[in-house]
């Protein structure tokens, strides 16, 4: 079974019993990788699947998770189901994106890590999370009218035919 399979297999296998434990060991492994690559964001990160997840002191499940939640943040996404254990992978992160993904998934315990400020300026993560905010903003669409013809394209009145 590959890598992937055990990651989705281990996130949908989670019962009200196991979820607690299973959230708090994977948050805090998430937390530890992520401020270790930030902490040297200019080190290209690099290596052997297995190599990785060991210098990173993951369980290979565990770091397969964490290259599932970053791997829309890279310039050139993984092919998941590909990797084993002696894949070579090479991450190349866009820290702009990583950083509104984070945003995004409602992740404080990432985007507060106090690394980013090296990489970052507060100006930066302001923008970002401005642009956060505003692409959950809804816009409501034009309004049709009663007496306007109907969008349908039917030619009639709104009022006649789509509306009733």
């Amino acid at each position: 079974m590959s890598l992937f399979k055990e990651w989705k297999e281990l996130i949908d296998n989670q019962t009200k019993e196991s979820y607690t434990s299973f959230w708090e060991d994977y948050s805090s492994t998430e937390k530890r990788i992520y401020a270790a690559i930030l902490q040297d964001y200019k080190l290209k990160v690099a290596g052997t699947f297995a190599n990785l997840a060991s210098k990173y002191e993951a369980t290979e499940v565990l770091f397969m998770g964490f290259l599932d939640g970053i791997n829309t943040s890279l310039k050139s996404e993984l092919l998941l189901e590909e990797i084993a254990s002696d894949s070579e992978i090479e991450l190349d992160i866009d820290f702009e994106k990583l950083y509104f993904n984070m945003l995004n998934a409602g992740a404080d315990y990432l985007y507060e890590l106090p690394q980013w400020k090296s990489i970052l300026s507060d100006e930066k993560i302001a923008e970002i999370a401005k642009a956060y905010k505003k692409s959950k903003t809804v816009v409501k669409g034009e309004q049709i009218g009663r007496n306007d013809l109907c969008p349908c394209g039917s030619g009639k009145k709104y009022k006649k035919c789509c509306a009733v």
